[in-house]
């Protein structure tokens, strides 16, 4: 039985919050984890421009002074993502995060994209899952000699919820890995969008692209799934084909867990804060009203049961009127299908404890 330790959002002039992020860390076993010497990987996800219900920098600026007492090097990291957004190269991103308020002079830490200047900078790990051979993980992630996981616990339009599982295993894929994980087939050009500028197809590695008659064309034959091609395209024609259903994608994202997980047994602790738990991804370029109220703070060494005793949290709690949630609201109601009905979120959970990520069973000890 995994431990998760779970403190609430009360405080006092004895203990503020900050303290009580240190002392979850402590007594989760982050002394274990990192050690002297390391490059300590903050995964986190910085926010889209607009948004406002990711973790305050603050937040992060805690748990880098912790990993600093213990001798270690932190970096606040993550990766490319998938769509054609603020975030989807970069030096987008990193303008996004410092806008955002994760600038070291805010966190104390640099900050590293994972997957490099266009989200193709991976390492392919060995997986060995029901879905997958192999995961393809920015390689910043895989050179880094330990993890701290910083997860804003919120529902998920794809996966019911986001959590530690979903932080690691999408968050941490290059653009390719995510293409895997959503889609089984190439990107489409919308042609009345195309202004067939040639960029494209110089910037492919693959020669899948070819100008005709004026419009881009992708050759699925002859596509990679890198995705390259979304970042490059000055007028956003090309668009991921979303075909891949939500039970695959969860299950897929847990292989990938595991894929960014590898060599780094015993070196990774996760944190995650169920606070403004937002209806959807902080993805988005805005926030919606929270669900429910702010319930807590939870820190373990294991993914699968911080997901679990999170999920257990946010259903246990009194859902909020008013919210985006449509059914639920009573304590001990499905939240993740009060926001998104179709959503069999607990897959995520199942698989991930199938593929040896962690244990659905925990002990909350709280604090």
């Amino acid at each position: 039985m995994s431990k998760v330790f779970f403190s609430d959002m009360r405080t006092g002039h004895k203990e503020n919050l900050f303290d009580k992020i240190a002392k979850l860390l402590a007594m989760a076993g982050l002394a274990k984890v990192v050690t002297a010497g390391d490059l300590t990987a903050i995964k986190i996800h910085f926010g889209e421009k607009g948004n406002h219900t990711y973790l305050r920098p603050v937040f992060a600026r805690r748990v880098v002074e912790e990993i600093k007492k213990l001798g270690a090097l932190p970096f606040l990291t993550d990766s490319s993502t998938l769509y054609p957004g603020q975030r989807k190269e970069a030096v987008s991103a990193l303008i996004c995060a410092i806008e955002n308020g994760f600038g070291y002079d805010c966190v104390g830490a640099p900050l590293v994209i994972s997957d490099g200047l266009r989200g193709v900078t991976e390492t392919a790990v060995a997986v060995a899952g029901e879905m997958l051979r192999e995961a393809y993980i920015g390689t910043e992630i895989v050179e880094a000699d330990s993890i701290v996981t910083m997860t804003h616990f919120k529902c998920h339009e794809l996966t019911g919820f986001g959590g530690a599982i979903k932080n690691i295993g999408m968050g941490c894929a290059s653009r390719k890995g995510k293409m895997v994980q959503h889609s089984t087939v190439a990107p489409v050009v919308a042609q009345k969008n195309c202004t067939g500028c040639g960029i494209c197809p110089r910037s492919c590695a693959h020669d899948a692209i070819t100008i005709n008659g004026g419009k881009a064309t992708i050759d699925p034959q002859k596509c990679a799934g890198c995705s390259r091609c979304i970042t490059v395209c000055p007028v956003k024609a090309i668009n991921i084909q979303w075909n891949e259903a939500a039970d695959q994608v969860m299950r897929k994202m847990a292989e990938y867990a595991k894929g960014a997980l590898t060599g780094k047994e015993g070196k990774a602790i996760y944190i995650s804060f169920i606070t403004q738990v937002s209806p959807a991804c902080d993805c988005y370029g805005h926030s919606d009203a929270p669900i429910v109220n702010d319930i807590g703070i939870c820190a373990s060494m294991d993914p699968v049961a911080i997901d679990q005793a999170c999920a257990d949290l946010v259903n246990g709690a009194r859902g909020n009127e008013g919210s985006a949630l449509q059914t639920g609201h009573e304590p001990g109601g499905d939240k993740f299908r009060g926001c998104w009905p179709d959503i069999p979120w607990e897959v995520q959970l199942e698989h991930a404890e199938k593929v040896g990520l962690g244990s659905r069973v925990y002990e909350l000890v709280r604090v």
